[in-house]
């Protein structure tokens, strides 16, 4: 049988803690595949020019909030004093 797709695949062994695992298939269902939303999460992540949150430092993510068109008026001048404090 020819094979559909010249994408090859490896395995791989990672550690994660069970209830992260538990919470993640609880959230994708029993009717996706764990190993393509990983392959998805991955890809975004590298493809992501933005800096990471987690990456951030506290100044970075109020002026990141305050640039957002959703962001409330008010947390803006709130924000802005924070930054200019």
């Amino acid at each position: 049988m020819k094979r559909r797709s010249k994408v090859r695949f490896t395995q791989i062994h990672v550690s994660i803690p069970v209830r992260l695992l538990e919470d993640f298939d609880d959230l994708i269902g029993f009717d996706h595949s764990r190993s393509k939303k990983i392959c998805r999460l991955m890809d975004l992540h590298m493809s992501n020019d933005e800096q990471m949150v987690a990456d951030a430092s506290m100044r970075q993510l109020m002026s990141f909030m305050m640039a957002r068109d959703d962001c409330d008026p008010t947390l803006k001048v709130i924000l802005r004093g924070l930054l200019n404090a």
